[in-house]
C-alpha cells in the first residue's frame, strides 16, 4: 500500500478528517443505544444506514465454527445484487454456537431493521454483525425495543456513537476517515472497528465496516476489499486465535457523484481503502487485551512473499517471543528458533536480525482521530532518533552492546527486521507482547 498525502501544488490528493468515521461519507447514518445487551449497561446496539443503495462486500472468519450473522451476511452478500441498505450490530453476545433458533434470531434482526429505518428497505438488504460471549441466545424483545429507538435516532455524526456500542473487551473507540481526490472529484472513505482480543490472521474477533461515497460496482468493490484486508486485518494477530463472528464490511452508496473508472481513480481508491483498513488494524493491535509493545515483525530475503509472510506469522504468534517481548529481554534466540520451524526453506548461516525502538504508524498531520496514524509501511528504519540494534549478522551473535538491546526491547514501540538473505520475498505483520494482564482478562471471562 502506498498512500501519497502531499504533491508539489500544494493540494495533497489524501487528507485524514479530524474526528472522521463510518458517517464522514456522504449519505450515511448512524445512531447506537442501550440495549439491556451488555452487563454493563453501556451502549451495545448501532444501526449504519445508508440513504441510498449501496454496493456491498464482505471479508468474513474462516473458522468453521461461523456465528449465525456470519452466515446471514454470506448468503445476502452471496445470493442477492450486492445491494444494501443497514447494518445492524450488537455487542454483548456473539449470536455464535446458537443452533437454528440463533439463525432466526439473525434473520429477524434483519426483518427489525429493514422494517424501522427511513425508507423501502428489505430484509435481504440489511447486513447483521454481533461481537460478544459465544454460546447465548439474544433476549430478541431487547433486541427489537433497541433497533426501533435507534432507528428513530440516525444521525449524520452518529458514527462516534457506533464506534463505542460495538465495544466488548476495547478500551477505546476506533474510527477513521480519509478524503481522496478522484479524477471526477473528492470521495470520502470512512470506517469503524472493534477488536482487542481473539486477534490473529485470517480475521479476528473483530468487526470492521467501512464506508464510500464513490460510486463502482460490486465486483469492484470486492475485489478492492480483499486487496486491503490481506495486507492489513489479517496480517495483525495479538493472541493468535481466530474467532466464529469476524467480518469486514464495504459500502458504497456512490453519493458523491463521483466514480473509480480510471487505472488512476482504482489505485487511488485502492490505496484510501487500505490506508483506512491498516489504521483501523493497528488501532486493534494497539488496544491489544493487557498489551504493553506494539510490535512490527519485518521479514525480507525469503525466497517469495508467501514465505516471508510465514515465518513473519510465526514469530508474530510465538508465546515465547511474545513473553519475551513483555519482559523487555532482547533474547533473540527465540526469533531465530521460530523462523526456523515455520515451514519454509531458511538457511541459520544467511540471517541477520536487528531491531529499533518505534516502527508501525507515524504520527499524523493532517488530522486523524487521536487513537489512530497515518499509515506507512514498516521499515527497519523507525525515525525513533537511533539506528537499530544489529542483534544477529549471518547467523551469529553480531557483538552489539547489551544495553542497548535492552533498551530497545523495552520501548513501547517495537520493530523487528529479520532478514533471510535467501531471494526477494518480504512481509510484515504486527503484534503485541503477551502479558500477566492477557490472562488475567481471559480467564474468567464468562464468570
Amino acid at each position: 500500500m502506498d498512500l501519497d498525502t502531499s504533491n508539489p501544488k500544494g493540494e495533497p490528493p489524501a487528507v485524514w478528517l479530524a474526528d472522521g468515521g463510518v458517517t464522514s461519507a456522504a449519505g450515511y447514518r448512524a445512531a447506537a443505544v442501550a440495549a439491556g445487551l451488555k452487563a454493563s449497561g453501556g451502549p451495545d446496539l448501532a444501526i449504519l444506514v445508508s440513504d441510498h443503495a449501496a454496493a456491498a462486500a464482505g471479508v468474513f472468519t474462516r473458522n468453521r465454527v461461523a456465528a449465525a450473522p456470519v452466515l446471514v451476511d454470506r448468503a445476502v452478500l452471496a445470493g442477492g445484487a450486492g445491494r444494501v441498505r443497514a447494518v445492524v450490530v450488537n455487542a454483548g453476545i456473539a449470536n455464535a454456537c446458537t443452533g437454528p433458533g440463533g439463525l432466526e434470531d439473525a434473520q429477524a434482526m434483519q426483518r427489525l431493521t429493514a422494517a424501522a429505518i427511513p425508507g423501502n428497505a428489505a430484509p435481504e438488504q440489511v447486513l447483521v454483525l454481533s461481537t460478544g460471549v459465544i454460546g447465548h441466545r439474544l433476549p430478541m424483545d431487547r433486541v427489537a425495543q433497541g433497533i426501533a429507538v435507534a432507528a428513530g435516532a440516525l444521525a449524520a455524526d452518529g458514527g462516534a456513537a457506533m464506534a463505542r456500542a460495538i465495544m466488548t473487551t476495547d478500551t477505546r473507540p476506533k474510527q477513521c476517515a480519509l478524503r481522496v481526490r478522484l479524477a471526477g472529484g473528492d470521495v470520502v472513505v470512512g470506517g469503524v472497528a472493534k477488536g482487542s482480543g481473539m486477534i490473529h490472521p485470517d480475521m479476528a474477533t473483530m468487526l470492521a465496516v467501512v464506508t464510500t461515497d464513490a460510486r463502482l460496482p460490486v465486483a469492484d468493490l470486492d475485489a478492492t476489499l480483499r486487496t486491503a484486508v490481506a495486507g492489513t486485518f489479517n496480517r495483525i494477530t495479538v493472541d493468535g486465535d481466530t474467532s466464529t463472528n469476524d467480518t469486514v464490511l464495504a459500502l458504497a452508496n456512490g453519493a458523491a457523484g463521483v466514480a473509480v473508472e480510471t487505472p488512476a481513480d482504482r489505485d487511488a481508491f485502492q490505496g484510501a481503502l487500505e490506508a483506512v483498513c491498516l489504521a483501523l488494524a493497528h488501532a486493534i493491535v494497539r488496544d491489544g487485551e493487557g498489551a504493553t509493545r506494539f510490535v512490527t515483525v519485518h521479514v525480507r530475503g525469503a525466497t517469495d512473499d508467501a514465505g516471508a509472510a510465514a515465518v513473519a506469522r510465526t514469530i508474530a504468534t510465538s508465546p515465547l517471543v511474545k513473553t519475551a517481548l513483555a519482559g523487555g529481554d532482547p533474547n533473540w534466540g527465540r526469533i531465530l528458533a521460530a523462523a526456523g520451524r515455520a515451514g519454509v526453506p531458511v538457511d541459520p548461516d544467511r540471517m541477520t536480525l536487528s531491531a529499533a525502538a518505534g516502527g508501525g504508524l507515524a504520527a499524523s498531520d493532517a488530522g486523524a482521530a487521536p487513537t489512530l496514524a497515518k499509515p506507512a509501511e514498516a521499515d527497519a528504519a523507525t525515525g525513533s532518533g537511533r539506528p537499530p540494534v544489529v542483534l544477529v549478522r549471518s547467523g551469529a551473535p553480531a557483538g552489539y552492546v547489551e544495553q542497548e538491546a535492552a533498551a530497545v526491547f523495552a520501548a513501547p514501540e517495537i520493530t523487528l527486521d529479520l532478514d533471510l538473505g535467501l531471494g526477494g520475498g518480504a512481509a510484515t505483520y504486527w503484534t503485541t507482547d503477551l502479558t500477566a494482564a492477557y490472562v488475567a482478562i481471559n480467564a474468567d471471562y464468562t464468570t
